[in-house]
């Protein structure tokens, strides 16, 4: 099955050469469980809050920051 480029690379997860996943696959290299997962998220938050959900974005990045402090 073969998905349409907002489904597969979609414009606000790409910056540059660089698409988001790639940016977070390196990134988590060295985390496991849920530090890599709220890494993950937060950093796919903060990649995409321009072109994509705003201050809601930067909002859910932040929660996601805020739980790796926690823990």
């Amino acid at each position: 099955m073969h998905h349409s480029d907002n489904w597969d690379h979609p414009a606000h997860y790409n910056q540059g050469d660089i698409e988001c996943i790639d940016a977070i696959e390196v990134a988590c290299k060295n985390l496991s469980g849920m530090e890599a997962f709220c890494t993950g998220n937060a950093i796919k938050y903060l990649w995409r809050w321009k072109q994509k959900g705003g201050t809601t974005d930067l909002q859910k990045a932040k929660w996601y920051i805020d739980k790796l402090i926690a823990s």
